[in-house]
This record gives C-alpha cells, structure tokens and sequence, in this order.
C-alpha cells in the first residue's frame, strides 16, 4: 500500500482500482508519460492488453512488463472480452452476500419483527437455528435489516460507478488521439468512441 495519500490514490483505493505494485510496471510509457499512471490498476491492465493486441508484444513479455503474471493476463484478457474495461476492476473477495440468510429465511425474521418489533437479534437467531436448524451471528441478521435500508443508495452508487469508468475510458481515448500513442484508429479502442 503507497504511503503517498494524494487525493487521486484514496479516490484509486475508493474505487478497488489502487495497483498493489505500481513499482513493478516498467513499461516505458508509464515512465516517459505523466498521463500514465503506474498506481491506477485498470490502465495498467488495459495498457498491458494493448499491447498485445495492438503493438504485437508476446504474452509473456507484457506481462513481465507491467508486474503481472500470464494467468493473470489471460485472466484480464478474458475479463475485457466479456465484460470490457469494467472487467478489468478487481472484484471485492468474500462472500457476495449474506448467503445463509436466504430469502426464505429474511421473510421469517421479516414476519417475526411484524409480530414483535422490539425482538433483538440474539433472540432472532435462535428462532431461525429451531426453524431452519441454520446457526447464523445476531451481528449478520442486523446488517441484513441495515442492508434493506441501504439498498436505494447501493443502486445509486452502482450507477455513479460505471458512470466514472465510462468518462475515464473516454479521457483515456482523447488523449491517445491527441498524442499519436497507440493505436486509435484500431477496433480494439473502438467501444471507446
């Protein structure tokens, strides 16, 4: 993790885009070019599919180039392709969601607290254990009843982020046309437009 806390690498960490080893990118672009940024994680990805693609490099020398290694290159590669640039965001670890709290199971904490709003978690959870003979934490019933709440904002934040990332990638595009770096005339920066 940098030391360096400049507003533009909390608003990388904030975004899950902050490149754990910038000091491994030694691609010759990121040392000649301030608009290439070693701890942004998406364009060093990006940088390093390019190219291949477009300048003709090998896999294996792209990905020494840039700090990664050839499954993860084929893994970027396959992300793009499936999903374009938002594929190259890592994706937060763990578990997606509050797995052993099925909908089956929040419609029965949901009908328990119509019956008796007061009822604390702890109670809530052994209920749950003699119905659905599931042991779940007091502390993961409560952040399911705080997840409802949140969930307009969870919406609203989705949208601000593919937001950031389309206006990025068109940044990213106006400066390869202005540069005469890369490729652009390319289909492969064609989604760009």
């Amino acid at each position: 993790m940098p030391k360096d806390l400049t507003p533009k690498t909390l608003e990388l960490k904030n975004n899950d885009t902050l490149n754990p080893h910038p000091d491994r990118t030694a691609d010759d672009l990121f040392k000649e070019h301030d608009f290439f940024d070693a701890r942004d994680l998406l364009q060093v990805k990006y940088e390093m599919l390019r190219r291949v693609k477009v300048d003709g490099w090998s896999i294996s020398r792209a990905a020494e180039n840039f700090g990664f290694s050839r499954p993860s290159f084929y893994h970027a590669q396959e992300s793009y392709d499936e999903q374009g640039l938002a594929g190259l965001i890592p994706n937060k670890r763990g578990p997606r969601q509050a797995h052993k709290l099925s909908t089956d199971v929040l419609v029965f904490v949901y009908q328990l607290l119509a019956a008796e709003p007061v009822m604390k978690a702890p109670a809530i959870a052994l209920l749950i254990e003699k119905e659905f003979a599931i042991s779940v934490h007091p502390r993961s019933i409560e952040r399911a009843l705080r997840r409802k709440k949140k969930n307009t904002r969870k919406t609203r934040m989705v949208k601000l982020r593919c937001l950031t990332i389309r206006s990025a990638a068109f940044r990213c595009y106006q400066w390869s046309l202005q540069s005469g770096v890369g490729a652009t005339g390319s289909p492969w920066n064609a989604h760009l437009v």
